[in-house]
């Protein structure tokens, strides 16, 4: 098994799979990542970057993902 450009773009689409089907309330909040309330005009923290990361990544692409999962289960099964 070698290391190819397909290999690395279904090790990406896994970590956007893993990432779209976080919850916040049932996971992320158990684990301290809850929504927290900041001030005003303070920094975001890097905490704070990466829950904001998480909830763009699932808002975007949580549609394109279906198609993209489907086409790469179609490649899979003619393919192999």
């Amino acid at each position: 098994m070698a290391f190819t450009l397909y290999s690395l773009i279904e090790a990406v689409i896994l970590c956007l799979n893993a990432v779209c089907v976080l919850h916040e309330e049932r996971f992320l909040a158990k684990v301290g990542w809850g929504a927290d309330q900041r001030g005003f005009g303070e920094e975001p923290g890097m905490k704070t970057q990466m829950l904001n990361l998480i909830r763009s990544i699932r808002t975007v692409m949580r549609i394109p993902l279906i198609g993209i999962n489907v086409a790469v289960i179609l490649l899979k099964l003619v393919f192999g």
